[in-house]
């Protein structure tokens, strides 16, 4: 089925969502006042587009690649990930307070997704308990962190640049009574200093190319990297990673997505 059949579809979205001004994903937004149901009806639109599994991924590239088309789709990532970032964010404040925080996590929005999104990634390498595990990009509410840990009993360490979200997280991990989940702040480069057995990338730490590049000068041939990113039409809702950002890395196995999650997992190793 062709793609083109979407274009005024999601012009007309990035046009409902330009109407809200602009934003900041982490720090103060004219946004944060607005309830953010309003936003979420409008992204399930983009949603329904970027789950059609009659576009193929050639398909999908006219749209991607597109100029035109361009504008729209940095205006749609950027509300994707705002929306995101402040679900984790509400959920993880909510915990401090709630006198139930385990239920108050199954509550959040996407953890059905992440449900589907771990027994993917599960495949890709031998998580257990005799293993640690670190995330670059563990966010506000490190609900990988906290799967891996509780399912596999591996020892997990997330990794996040920002110290207020960083120190958001360890709340949350202290309020769910998780003190083996560590979280460090910094970028890609702290894990020069870490002893792991399985390395992740968020589908959003950035820029892609300085991140991979880095990896690979610190990560050895054996230890398995795993990172997730956006394909076929999905990645309306985000950039997806480029063969250039991981070059230096050989591409072993790519899980596409299942029902309602957006990431495809991918497993890589370096090679020199």
């Amino acid at each position: 089925m062709s793609c083109y059949k979407y274009w005024g579809k999601i012009e007309e979205i990035a046009d409902a969502l330009s109407s809200y001004g602009d934003l900041d994903v982490y720090g103060d937004s004219a946004l944060d006042d607005v309830d953010i149901n309003e936003i979420i009806d409008i992204l399930d639109e983009v949603e329904i587009i970027a789950h059609d599994k009659e576009i193929d991924f050639d398909s999908a590239k006219h749209i991607l690649d597109d100029e035109k088309m361009n504008k729209a789709l940095k205006l749609i990532r950027k509300f994707y990930v705002y929306v995101g970032a402040r679900l984790e964010t509400e959920n993880a404040l909510k915990i401090l307070e709630s006198d139930n925080p385990t239920e108050t996590l199954d509550s959040f929005h996407f953890y059905d997704r992440y449900i589907g999104l771990v027994e993917n990634e599960s495949q890709l390498a031998k998580f257990n308990e005799n293993k640690t595990f670190v995330f670059l990009g563990s966010g506000p509410l490190p609900l990988t962190l906290i799967m891996f840990n509780k399912v596999f009993g591996c020892k997990c360490i997330g990794i996040e640049q920002q110290e207020s979200v960083a120190e958001l997280s360890r709340k949350v991990l202290d309020r769910l009574g998780l003190d083996d989940i560590e979280i460090i702040v910094g970028d890609e480069k702290v894990i020069e200093n870490l002893d792991y057995d399985i390395l992740m990338v968020a589908a959003l730490a950035e820029p892609k190319d300085r991140v991979f590049s880095n990896i690979w000068d610190f990560v050895d041939e054996k230890t398995p990297v795993l990172y997730r990113t956006y394909t076929g039409m999905r990645a309306i809702l985000y950039a997806p990673v480029l063969e250039k950002d991981t070059r230096g890395f050989l591409k072993e196995v790519m899980l596409l997505p299942t029902g309602k999650t957006n990431n495809t997992s991918v497993l890589i190793r370096k090679i020199v």
